[in-house]
């Protein structure tokens, strides 16, 4: 039988914001060209390892090969969100 190993979240929601986004903003945005707008940016918050790609799934698949057990937080480069939720009204 396959080992299926799995990620164990060692972060309340809060500490994963926290650590997360000041690891986004203060080392990894800095070094950043334009160029990467709209991609996504999956950050492990233990190493400050980080991956780009253009969805969440990618990013983070590209992460868990380097380093297993990482503890991702996903920005959208140039964005206030990772992700938009439209909604559409009926007139």
């Amino acid at each position: 039988m396959e080992d299926m190993s799995t990620n164990t979240l060692r972060y309340s929601p809060e500490e994963f914001a926290s650590k997360g986004t000041q690891i986004y903003q203060e080392q990894i945005l800095p070094k950043l060209a334009k160029d990467f707008d709209g991609k996504i940016i999956a950050i492990d918050i233990e190493t400050g390892e980080f991956e780009l790609a253009d969805t969440t799934l990618a990013a983070a698949a590209k992460m868990f090969d380097r380093i297993p057990d990482a503890q991702l937080w996903f920005e959208r480069i140039g964005a206030q969100s990772v992700h938009r939720f439209n909604s559409v009204y009926p007139a």
